[in-house]
């Protein structure tokens, strides 16, 4: 891997390629990976229509930029689980282009995404969900340090197959020091 991998806020200039990904490409691979069971057809936005409605929100700080060489490849995101001060925190991670899939940039982004979660918030325990036909996350989930801590089992239906629904979690105190 030596494409240059950064967390960053959106910007102006991400609203082409997030439009593109997000709303311009229907059978984006993306989409079946992502919780597939979920999305059905994201809302149909024309880029003026998206591009005005995201000019109206400023930068949200739970959502970052993955931003390899120069250019938003996808995003991280974080929602607090309520109750909010309770200090669990769930994350998102979403690579658009499958050129850059396989190659650690899931990994080395969510490991980066941690430690700015960590960093920047009170929070304890950090949990992200997925789907057991998922395999390229669980992997990257267990690389960075997340422990399974919930299976349910056949809980998702795709495409005509019964998937787990799993949940992994990562303790402050987990998180290695050299990576704080």
């Amino acid at each position: 891997m030596s494409a240059s991998l950064t967390l960053r806020p959106r910007t102006l200039a991400d609203l082409p390629e997030l439009w593109r990904w997000m709303h311009d490409t229907p059978d984006a691979e993306w989409k079946r990976w992502d919780g597939p069971y979920f999305h059905g057809d994201l809302p149909e936005l024309s880029y003026s229509d998206y591009a005005a409605k995201a000019i109206s929100r400023p930068p949200d700080p739970n959502m970052q930029i993955i931003d390899i060489d120069g250019l938003a490849r996808g995003m991280v995101t974080r929602h607090w689980e309520d109750p909010e001060a309770g200090g669990w925190l769930e994350l998102g991670i979403l690579i658009f282009d499958p050129a850059y899939w396989s190659g650690g940039h899931g990994t080395q982004a969510l490991r980066a995404w941690v430690d700015l979660c960590f960093e920047q918030t009170p929070a304890h325990v950090i949990t992200l969900t997925t789907w057991s036909g998922n395999t390229r996350m669980l992997r990257a989930a267990a690389r960075v340090g997340f422990c399974e801590c919930a299976r349910v089992r056949e809980a998702r239906l795709w495409q005509g197959a019964r998937y787990d629904s799993v949940k992994l979690d990562l303790l402050r105190g987990e998180w290695p020091a050299a990576q704080r």
